[in-house]
């Protein structure tokens, strides 16, 4: 038996995402990153690139004060 398992049911053309943004909302900030994380590793293996080369985007900046 499965738990905390959500189930919604009817015809595609009646259903809107107020069930989906409930259940992800409800969901805490871990499940919503690893599901996201999910997404985009299988993206990139439809795409057929390389999975490893994957990384969160970094950006350096340099803040220096003005000289007086």
């Amino acid at each position: 038996m499965r738990k905390n398992f959500i189930e919604r049911r009817g015809k595609i053309e009646q259903m809107d995402r107020s069930f989906d943004l409930k259940f992800w909302q409800a969901q805490p900030a871990k499940a919503r990153f690893d599901a996201s994380w999910e997404l985009i590793v299988h993206y990139m293996r439809v795409k057929g690139k390389d999975v490893r080369q994957l990384r969160l985007q970094r950006s350096v900046t340099n803040f220096q004060r003005p000289q007086r």
